[in-house]
């Protein structure tokens, strides 16, 4: 995710932690061993390329033999990466999931920072953000896929209802799907990112303070629409069977829903499993090594707010067959 300070300029979260994390560098300094491994060429993912800030830093550490290969959904993203002229670079105009695409055993590193770009929410006609009234878009990919405005021309009020509740643990998410179906009982669909937050609003009786109240509901409705969990879940199985041995998976995440994910996921492919029917049995071997779970600094946060929900989870692909 790259974030907006006051000043206009864009800051990469956790930029220099995440690259030290995915290119093993940590495990270069302390290992003499290792060393000759790293001079052969090598292949990384920057799977979120976003407006590139840790891809920069990833093709100034990496040696003229290895490669990074980038993914986004976002034309504009991927025209930024293109401006970029490295021939170590391969760009994918694809979400991460389309990882899996990517060869068996084919890669050194993954990076994934998860959630939605500064570039993103500061450009109004992108619908993302309820401080601007714009058309009520949302979608990461504006190439395909309906948007918001016309999503909530069909939707049931159920499904409204539980879209708001599980993806934006949005406690009024009835209230606000009944406030929705009934300005659309009105003949009067919703069409902009202002008249939605009007509705939100109106809705909501009790927020936290500072809190705009129509957070929580235009977050779950850019999770949906961009289907960003399913995605995620996706991406994270394919890294099983695209990374090397020893090659790092890192992972960025902005919010609880995410974050969640991610730590289920290592959890579920690093603990080792005892058979209790047979006692005296080795343990079974799982394809994960969690190493680390990092914050920002507090440096970082005060010089950038934005990184203050940010988690970064770190594991290492083992030797074991998937």
């Amino acid at each position: 995710m790259e974030n907006r300070t006051p000043s206009g300029t864009h800051i990469t979260v956790l930029r220099e932690e995440a690259v030290h994390a995915v290119l093993a560098l940590d495990r270069v300094a302390t290992t003499g061993q290792d060393m000759p491994d790293v001079l052969a060429p090598r292949s990384f993912v920057d799977a979120t390329f976003g407006r590139g800030g840790h891809s920069a830093l990833m093709l100034e550490r990496l040696s003229s033999q290895d490669r990074l290969c980038v993914f986004d959904k976002d034309p504009q993203a991927i025209e930024a990466a293109r401006q970029i002229p490295d021939s170590r670079l391969s760009i994918r105009h694809e979400g991460f999931a389309a990882l899996g695409e990517l060869t068996w055993h084919s890669v050194d590193g993954v990076l994934m920072d998860l959630g939605v770009s500064s570039p993103q929410l500061d450009q109004a006609e992108r619908g993302f953000s309820f401080r601007f009234d714009a058309p009520l878009d949302m979608r990461m990919d504006t190439t395909q896929g309906p948007t918001v405005a016309e999503w909530l021309e069909t939707a049931t009020v159920q499904h409204m209802t539980e879209v708001i509740r599980e993806y934006g643990e949005e406690r009024f998410a009835f209230q606000i799907a009944k406030a929705i179906d009934a300005r659309r009982q009105s003949g009067q669909p919703i069409q902009r990112t202002a008249e939605l937050a009007s509705i939100v609003a109106g809705a909501v009786k009790t927020r936290e303070p500072g809190q705009n109240p129509a957070t929580r509901t235009f977050q779950a409705f850019r999770i949906f629409i961009n289907a960003e969990l399913e995605e995620l879940q996706q991406a994270l199985e394919a890294s099983l069977n695209v990374l090397k041995p020893r090659g790092r998976l890192v992972v960025i995440s902005f919010h609880s829903l995410e974050d969640r994910i991610v730590k289920q996921f290592i959890a579920k492919h690093s603990r080792e499993v005892v058979d209790r029917k047979a006692l005296f049995a080795k343990a079974a071997g799982l394809p994960l090594r969690s190493i680390a779970r990092v914050k920002p600094s507090q440096a970082e946060v005060q010089a950038n707010p934005r990184a203050r929900s940010a988690i970064m989870r770190v594991a290492e692909r083992t030797e074991v067959a998937v």
